[in-house]
């Protein structure tokens, strides 16, 4: 028997005249926003599998890229950062480093090091937001694990608030480096945050990937095969669990990176449990990498003296970096004038959203919860 649902997911679905809403948790940033999915069902009513699935989206648009026309480049800096909430630093970050390659800046080194360690941060930051609700027991009650993310979660946020004093919307980029350095005795409080997240990660795979309960509720399902993810341009630990060893980081770094040793975490398998292993491993990962970027910050300025109106020059250009989600990417058009004439983001939420419709056939309809939980994205890095 084949029949129609639209099934709504995040806080707001409800209002959209969905038919179901699945509720994905209080702490998935999902609930953030609203998307929906179309699916087509087969089999018996007591146990139907999806057939089809077509991802709707378009209920959280933000007109982000006219916004930024209308801006000057430091103005666009403080709007660059909210289609992806969970990955602000980056987002800033890919508006800046166009400015820049445009106008020839040379960045200072001493803020090179600081933008890469932030970016970790930043990681770490979205990556145990979204592990966090994977954590819970099948009751819904958390664990010593969701306990051990949220502590995590909670240290990387702050001392990523008293860097940048916002705790969302950091605005902590300027054109040609940081707003300003970084308070004393800063370095050593990150280094107490990561001790506490390196410590705490071994009760998170406890409740997740080293779980036996959890690795056959997860194995095997919404697989991901490596041509549609590349057909697709799926990035980030998505497109890694599904063999798409790609991560800007190693492969077009910027320049501190290059003496980190960047080694992706990559799976082969392209189910949801591959997808939740490349989350909790880069949280391992992406620990040591701002553990390393600690040694290495050198002294000096960490921004440019720069005029009152910033100026690119005519012409075109396009920068991309890893975001926590995947590869985040502006193409910056000018005319020569203080506003972006074309200012177009490539936001990995909106390119990995469309693999939906490759990895859904063939679920149970009682196991989309739990694909749609490995399977992370940002509505608004969407409806940007």
């Amino acid at each position: 028997m084949q029949q129609r649902i639209t099934v709504g997911v995040g806080a707001g679905a409800r209002h959209l005249g969905v038919d179901r809403v699945i509720d994905l948790g209080p702490l998935h940033p999902s609930a953030h926003g609203a998307y929906r999915l179309r699916l087509t069902l087969d089999g018996p009513e007591d146990a139907p599998l999806v057939s089809t699935a077509e991802p709707l989206v378009g209920h959280l648009h933000r007109g982000a890229e006219k916004l930024f026309e209308v801006r000057d480049y430091r103005q666009v800096l403080t709007l660059a950062n909210r289609h992806d909430w969970l990955a602000a630093f980056c987002n800033e970050l890919a508006v800046a480093m166009a400015v820049e390659r445009m106008t020839g800046m040379d960045v200072p080194a001493r803020a090179l090091w600081l933008r890469a360690l932030l970016c970790e941060l930043n990681r770490l930051l979205a990556h145990l937001v979204f592990v966090a609700p994977l954590t819970r027991a099948l009751t819904g009650e958390p664990t010593e694990g969701t306990q051990a993310a949220l502590r995590g979660r909670e240290a990387v946020q702050a001392v990523l608030e008293e860097a940048a004093g916002g705790r969302i919307h950091f605005m902590a980029n300027r054109i040609g480096g940081l707003r300003e350095d970084v308070p004393a005795g800063w370095t050593g409080r990150v280094a107490d945050a990561l001790r506490r997240v390196t410590t705490d990660l071994t009760a998170i795979l406890e409740s997740t990937v080293d779980d036996e309960t959890f690795r056959a509720r997860h194995a095997g399902i919404g697989v991901l095969a490596r041509d549609a993810a590349l057909a697709l341009g799926v990035t980030g630990p998505i497109g890694r669990a599904s063999g798409v060893d790609l991560d800007l980081r190693r492969d077009d770094p910027l320049p501190p990176y290059r003496e980190l040793d960047v080694r992706p975490v990559t799976r082969s398998d392209g189910d949801a449990l591959a997808r939740v292993c490349c989350l909790v491993d880069e949280i391992a990962h992406a620990a040591e990498l701002a553990d390393r970027c600690l040694d290495r910050i050198p002294g000096g300025p960490v921004n440019l003296r720069l005029p009152k109106a910033i100026k690119a020059p005519e012409g075109s250009v396009y920068s991309w970096l890893e975001a926590p989600l995947g590869v985040s990417g502006v193409h910056l058009a000018s005319r020569g004038e203080k506003t972006p004439w074309r200012l177009k983001l490539r936001t990995p939420s909106f390119n990995n959203v469309q693999a939906l419709s490759a990895l859904l056939p063939g679920t149970p309809v009682a196991a989309l919860p739990v694909v749609l939980g490995s399977f992370a994205v940002v509505v608004g890095d969407i409806d940007k």
